[in-house]
């Protein structure tokens, strides 16, 4: 019910403000004969700028400081030994008590204390949500006053959109790159914890993997040898790439070159939509398809092939990146300019000569910045690795062999009760930490090759 409330207010003001300065622009227009310096939209957006932003700016506050001032004020009606307590203890009463105050029921015998405070928190809740709307309210109707006053037919109304669209901008990027900081602080901060545990040594050149996992996530030492996992990531993108390669990139030669507009207009959006289906999808479709079809086919040529290896979760990872490398080639193929195509054409070269000689030497850079891309996204991919892999982290070198893969052992060490206190749940940041260098280190390959190696032509 809040949420509707405060939609509709911000709906409800957002129109307002903005019919407000259009119609004011207008009659300026109208009556005083003088040239307006924006246009009527623009003062309209002036007005709903200075309108939104402060309401927004207390309704963002008090779902910020929500959480902290309900915990705050149900404390004051818990018993003064349990605050002094504090702990899980203390965190567990004041969850049941927002249980009760929402209405959930709670476990166990509710205790008076606990009733009364979730009254208490009831009350609190509607009152403040009414003083906080009752503010936001007043002072978007300030701005808007504020604002509505400052339209005469010099008001540079443009300049303050555009500035206003500038900053936007720039605080999204701004927040693109903290949370990429915050990322990175993170999974170091905790993949130091767990090096005070493990010697790095250890973890890079291990050769074993036996994290030896407890449901409190301190007990016994366990072996963290990172190359079986780093070996089956490998091993199952080296597979996935050679399977999309040469099908993604023949489907883009094959749109760009030879199809007709009509074809190629049905034929494009049916390849990219593998890349519309969900990874999980991929992992049943390997599991109960890809993985029995191989076992068998193995059977008939006398070839040991398990159901579930990196073999099956390599070539259905592949059909998931077709699309990846498929459009990323199409588009690159397609700005190799026309003249060239015909100038070859014109000095008797085939159409396949053609292709081979002068068109994929020229978008060649593009081509593997994309393959480098699609290498990334089978690195990290999980679920498909999950069910069609085997999860055997053993050092093979059998692609028919079950395997395993860092991100699977990932969720390996997050699955279940985890306190991060010992080694066999601290591991999941250093792993991250290895996927994520590894990954950026692709991107960045992929973007140095694109741009030093790309062809500018006219």
């Amino acid at each position: 019910m809040n949420t509707l409330i405060i939609t509709a207010l911000i709906l409800a003001f957002l129109g307002i403000a903005y019919q407000t300065g259009s119609s004011r622009s207008r009659a300026l227009a109208g009556t005083s004969g003088r040239r307006l310096h924006s246009r009527p939209s623009y003062h309209g957006s002036a007005i709903a700028i200075w309108t939104l932003v402060p309401l927004l700016l207390v309704l963002g506050s008090w779902a910020l400081l929500d959480s902290y001032v309900i915990r705050t004020f149900i404390t004051w009606y818990l018993p003064e030994s349990l605050v002094a307590e504090g702990g899980n203890a203390l965190r567990a009463s004041i969850a049941r008590v927002e249980a009760l105050a929402t209405g959930y029921g709670v476990v166990g015998e509710v205790q008076e204390f606990e009733r009364t405070a979730a009254q208490a928190v009831g009350r609190f809740q509607t009152t403040a949500f009414l003083i906080v709307v009752a503010a936001a309210t007043t002072l978007a109707a300030l701005g808007l006053f504020y604002a509505r006053k400052r339209i005469t037919p010099q008001f540079r109304a443009r300049n303050e959109v555009e500035g206003a669209v500038r900053l936007l901008l720039l605080a999204c990027s701004v927040v693109a790159i903290l949370t990429t900081f915050g990322i990175v602080a993170s999974l170091l901060t905790e993949a130091m914890r767990f090096f005070s545990f493990v010697n790095p040594l250890d973890f890079f050149f291990g050769t074993v993997w036996n994290p030896r996992f407890s449901t409190t996530g301190a007990g016994g030492g366990g072996e963290y040898g990172l190359i079986p996992l780093l070996w089956g990531t490998i091993q199952i993108t080296i597979i996935a790439i050679l399977t999309a390669v040469p099908i993604g990139l023949m489907a883009a030669v094959y749109l760009t070159q030879y199809a007709k507009p009509r074809v190629r207009s049905v034929v494009k959006p049916l390849i990219e939509v593998l890349a519309g289906i969900p990874t999980i999808v991929y992992g049943f479709f390997a599991l109960v398809t890809v993985g029995p079809f191989l076992a068998s086919f193995g059977d008939a040529i006398g070839v040991d092939i398990r159901a579930t290896s990196a073999l099956t979760a390599g070539i259905v990872m592949g059909v998931m990146i077709i699309p990846f490398i498929s459009s990323l080639s199409d588009d690159i193929i397609r700005q190799v300019p026309t003249a060239m195509r015909d100038g070859s054409l014109g000095l008797g070269a085939t159409k396949s000569e053609t292709i081979r000689r002068v068109i994929l030497p020229a978008a060649l850079p593009g081509i593997v910045g994309a393959i480098l891309l699609a290498v990334s996204r089978a690195i990290g991919e999980t679920m498909i690795v999950v069910l069609a892999a085997g999860n055997s982290p053993v050092l093979r070198f059998n692609p028919f062999e079950p395997t395993s893969t860092i991100t699977v052992s990932i969720v390996n060490q997050l699955t279940g009760d985890s306190d991060f206190a010992g080694p066999q749940s601290l591991v999941a940041f250093a792993l991250g930490l290895t996927l994520f260098v590894l990954t950026l280190v692709l991107n960045v390959g992929a973007l140095y090759i694109v741009r030093r190696f790309r062809e500018q032509y006219d």
